[in-house]
C-alpha cells in the first residue's frame, strides 16, 4: 500500500495506534488525572506555579490536560489537538518544575513526551469514533 491508497483491511499500524491512545491515555489518568480530581485541595495546594498565573489557574490547566484531553484521545475525537496539552504541562514539568532532574529522575516525563508526541504526530488512526483532527484519507486517482 502507498500513500494515498485505500485499505479496508485490519492494520497493524491502525491497530498500534489505537493501543498507544488508549494505553497512554489511561495511564495518564490513573496515575496524574484522577488522583488531581479526587484530591483536589491538596492537589491544588502542592502543585507548583512556574509562571506565577495562580495556583488555581495552574490546576485547572493540568486538570484540563489530564482528565478531559485523555477521554478526547482514546475515542479519537480531536486527537492531534488534545495531545497537545500534556506535551505543554509534561514540557513546564521538565523544563521550568523540575530543571534540576537527571534523565533518570524524569524518564517518566520523557517518557510522556515520546508517547504524545507520538499521537500529536501521527495521529489516531483509522479506529476512531471522530475523525476531527485526524488526516482526512485521500483515495488514489481523486487528483488531490
Amino acid at each position: 500500500m502507498w500513500h494515498g491508497q485505500t485499505d479496508t483491511r485490519c492494520s497493524s499500524v491502525d491497530i498500534g495506534l489505537l493501543y498507544l491512545r488508549v494505553a497512554a491515555n489511561l495511564l495518564v489518568l490513573a496515575v496524574h488525572g484522577f488522583p488531581k480530581v479526587l484530591h483536589y485541595a491538596s492537589e491544588a495546594a502542592a502543585i507548583e506555579d512556574p509562571f506565577h498565573l495562580g495556583k488555581t489557574l495552574s490546576i485547572s490547566f493540568a486538570i484540563f490536560a489530564e482528565v478531559i484531553c485523555p477521554p478526547l484521545m482514546i475515542l479519537g475525537i480531536g486527537t492531534r489537538l488534545a495531545a497537545i496539552p500534556i506535551l505543554v504541562v509534561t514540557m513546564i514539568a521538565l523544563l521550568f518544575v523540575h530543571r534540576d532532574w537527571s534523565l533518570a529522575q524524569g524518564q517518566f516525563a520523557w517518557m510522556l513526551l515520546i508517547l504524545f508526541g507520538t499521537i500529536a504526530i501521527s495521529g489516531p488512526g483509522r479506529y476512531t469514533v471522530g475523525r476531527w483532527g485526524g488526516v482526512p484519507t485521500v483515495q488514489r486517482g481523486s487528483g488531490l
